[in-house]
């Protein structure tokens, strides 16, 4: 796994990248000290993994994470700090380790990610099936709740973590699916990728308009039996793939 390590300090980034070295499947591509030097270098080089300091000059790890426009890659957050472990995995960090950082704990979390990998590989097998069209139907559980719902009725894709929010007619359930995963089956004519967060289905556009730093901001159409009306902001890189795929 290709990973970049972001920490102002840097004798943390040099031994946390020695004590990597005693782990063969992951390569450090690069080293930042802040947020402003670490988003360019993500968006660029697209690492699958990150290792973050919290508590940075600037922009903090949680809103470096905010400010990124596309995937997230997978993350690790190393701090000196423990009162961020709670909203830490809020937002979906595979892990969450304490300066000074050692071999044991640190293979620990690499234990971690090994197992997401292969379990996204199990996922990935599995859901090889080709694409899905609009007029395919799924079947959707949540909790004591069951639906068999053709995708085209899909107006709106929301991820929440490991879980992705299906939004059609006035339903909301949850399915145990990455949103990557599912953007890899859906047509790509049909559903866009507005930002890491969103897929939205494009006959469900209502109203398009501009929004701030080059971005877009669409209003969704309600389903069959309502309510739609969700508001998606389409960041400013998607916001050009969005202008040349609608022709504006």
């Amino acid at each position: 796994m290709r990973a970049i390590v972001v920490d102002d300090e840097r004798l943390a980034r040099n031994e946390l990248k020695r004590l990597l070295e005693e782990f063969p499947r992951i390569t450090v591509i690069g080293e930042a000290a802040n947020a402003d030097e670490a988003i360019p270098m993500i968006e660029e080089m697209n690492p699958d993994l990150l290792f973050l300091d919290i508590q940075m000059p600037g922009k903090n790890g949680f809103e470096l994470l905010e400010a990124l426009e596309d995937t997230v890659p997978e993350v690790i957050f190393t701090t000196a700090y423990d009162e961020y472990a709670l909203k830490a995995f809020e937002f979906n960090a595979l892990d969450y380790i304490m300066k000074p950082i050692d071999s044991p704990r640190l293979a620990e979390a690499i234990q971690k990610i090994e197992e997401v990998i292969e379990k996204n590989k199990k996922e990935d097998a599995q859901e090889s099936e080709g694409e899905l069209s609009v007029h395919d139907q799924v079947f959707v559980k949540d909790g004591e709740k069951c639906w068999f719902v053709r995708l085209g009725k899909v107006r709106l894709f929301e991820s929440m973590g490991n879980y992705v929010r299906l939004h059609f007619d006035d339903q909301k359930p949850m399915i145990l699916k990455s949103l990557n995963s599912l953007e890899e089956r859906l047509d790509s004519k049909i559903y866009f990728r507005a930002n890491r967060k969103h897929i939205i289905n494009l006959n469900y556009i209502d109203k398009i308009e501009p929004w701030f730093s080059g971005g877009l901001l669409v209003n969704l159409k309600a389903g069959e039996t309502g309510p739609g009306g969700e508001k998606i902001e389409i960041s400013r890189r998607q916001a050009i793939k969005f202008k040349d795929l609608m022709s504006l």
